[in-house]
């Protein structure tokens, strides 16, 4: 897999994936994604998998800052799936922003829909995934934001971009896995390995002639776009030998980083730029776990090739030095770099007085058994659960968007998710255990438009404790403070960023630890919050923020497409 410099920029010219787009002309893209069950074999299986236009990943997005992308999706699956475009804003328009039954329905087999994808005030990579079940498993891709015409970096023009996803491979059917777990209330199997950009790489069975490879010349600079839709798993990446500068996490630019690691969790996204200043040789790239907890997880190392062109291949490929699995110090020293960049060019807005504050405990719980024989496949032989404020979210059957739209009296969902816990007790202590058994409920919290919004995570260690990539559709959010141990009203606030916080859409809530967030609330619509590993999310780590119209007509819910996937 060659890096190849992006040429015809200038014309607005692409050949993606054998699509043909004239984006000089419109600011208008069209692009046909194509659901079906397609071979691969990987780690010396061969399984049908689920994919868009037989690729995994699939096909990767462009556009440019502000533009328009219509995707129609056709499904020739064997069951329901929807599209989410992650990190997407989607000004006034949350009817194709894609969870399942939040803001739509699935598209069944055999039918189609047209997503209308809305591109904002986003710049840089973000990325599609299935989000249904576990599909986005292998139903994935990158989105590339390029500036407006006219405009550039904020950083020296890359000789050549090229994009690198980090993925989950299961040898199995990953649905039949879910509902395997989901039936008797376990813990899913981790998967089998990681893959980059689509191969797991030489230290995995039957897989050293497939790895991907990327080829660069000497003292040229790159700028490579990161994704990790890894299920489970947060990851440290790195290429031996090489430092590289962070410049962008999740399409919004940082003040540059110069690291020889990151460490990137599941949905989130980041652009590197490397420069290829080292001995002309080859050198390994590998993304390996960090997993701070005891839960089951996938402890190997996915690799790919830095390849210097026309020099001669070594004996041994160097390797990089990755921090270990557990190394929490390693990941704070990353993290607490990340600042956003605030420059003329970039400016940001940070809400500097709060009118609502949402607190949220962020729990891993366990539900009594319900199967006949009484025993599950949970600790204690109980149900395994998670919980936003001690509530278990339950998924309706029929989508939270259209129910509040047409403001049906009789709905699926409640209006009353709670502002702050229910019990304050030592989040983090060592009996938070006493409060393992959450409520199940289908709750959404109401916001009133234009609000400043300060919501503050916090970890307890109920259950199992871990860190939690918590996303929030339908808005990007400044992380101005994150500690561990337990928020406190008085003292937290004193050591907020309120200058340069990072602008991200996906933020991990430390283990026993709280992450603070803000952000103004002016995109109305349905948008769905989760934990964004996706155990935790199948048991029920989610809630639904609700935004409420604004005054005009420019702030409040679009009308509904035409063409909305009906509800079983």
């Amino acid at each position: 897999m060659e890096v190849k410099k992006m040429l015809g920029l200038l014309f607005g010219i692409f050949f993606l994936d054998g699509l043909f787009l004239l984006a000089a002309a419109s600011n208008v893209h069209h692009y046909s994604f194509i659901l079906k069950e397609t071979n691969f074999t990987r780690l010396c299986f061969e399984k049908p998998m689920l994919t868009v236009n037989e690729q995994f990943p699939g096909p990767t997005i462009h556009v440019r800052k502000g533009d328009t992308a219509f995707v129609n999706v056709h499904n020739d699956g064997k069951y329901g799936v929807t599209i989410h475009w992650h990190g997407v804003k989607q000004p006034n328009n949350p009817w194709s922003d894609g969870p399942e039954n939040i803001t739509q329905c699935p598209i069944q087999p055999g039918k189609n829909f047209t997503y209308e994808v809305i591109f904002s005030d986003e710049e840089g990579t973000l990325w599609w995934h299935a989000h249904s079940d576990w599909s986005r498993a292998t139903v994935h891709g990158h989105i590339v934001i390029l500036p407006e015409i006219g405009k550039t970096y904020p950083f020296p023009e890359p000789y050549a971009e090229q994009t690198l996803f980090l993925a989950s491979w299961f040898n199995t059917d990953v649905k039949e896995l879910i509902d395997d777990a989901t039936l008797i209330g376990g813990d899913p199997d981790p998967s089998d390995g990681f893959t980059i950009n689509g191969w797991p790489g030489a230290l995995y069975n039957c897989s050293n002639e497939t790895i991907s490879t990327f080829d660069v010349e000497y003292g040229k600079t790159y700028l490579f776009r990161l994704v990790s839709g890894v299920m489970n798993e947060e990851m440290f990446f790195g290429i031996a030998g090489h430092n590289f500068t962070v410049v962008t996490q999740d399409a919004a630019y940082l003040k540059p980083i110069v690291t020889s690691y990151i460490m990137i969790a599941p949905g989130q996204t980041m652009d590197i730029l490397l420069t290829a200043d080292q001995s002309p040789s080859s050198y390994y790239i590998a993304a390996s776990p960090f997993f701070d907890s005891g839960a089951p997880f996938d402890n190997t190392t996915t690799t790919a090739i830095l390849r210097y062109t026309n020099a001669t291949a070594p004996s041994s490929i160097p390797f990089p030095s990755l921090p270990s699995t557990t190394d929490k110090e390693s990941v704070d020293n990353f993290t607490s770099k990340l600042k956003a960049l605030a420059s003329e060019e970039h400016p940001i807005s940070v809400p500097q007085n709060i009118t609502k504050r949402i607190i949220i405990t962020v729990s891993v719980n366990q539900l009594p058994c319900d199967l006949v024989n009484g025993t599950c496949g949970g600790p204690q032989g109980n149900r395994l659960a998670a919980s936003l404020n001690n509530i278990s979210f339950s998924t309706p059957t029929t989508d939270i968007l259209q129910q509040y739209y047409s403001m049906l009296n009789d709905t699926s969902f409640d209006s009353d998710f709670p502002s702050q816990p229910a019990v304050v007790f030592n989040f983090t202590g060592d009996d938070a255990d006493d409060y393992l058994l959450p409520e199940v409920g289908t709750k959404a919290k109401l916001v009133e438009y234009g609000a400043s919004v300060e919501i503050v995570y916090q970890g307890t260690n109920i259950g199992n404790a871990e860190n939690h990539p918590m996303h929030l559709h339908g808005y990007s959010f400044y992380v101005v403070g994150s500690a561990y141990g337990n928020w406190n009203e008085t003292t937290s606030p004193d050591t907020y960023n309120l200058i340069d916080p990072p602008e991200v859409n996906t933020v991990g809530v430390p283990k026993n630890g709280w992450t603070a967030i803000r952000f103004v609330a002016n995109n109305p619509g349905v948008w769905f919050m989760h934990c964004h590993l996706e155990r935790h999310a199948s048991w029920g780590m989610n809630t639904v923020l609700i935004v409420k119209n604004g005054p005009t007509n420019d702030t409040k819910i679009r009308p509904p497409p035409p063409n909305l996937p009906i509800c079983a």
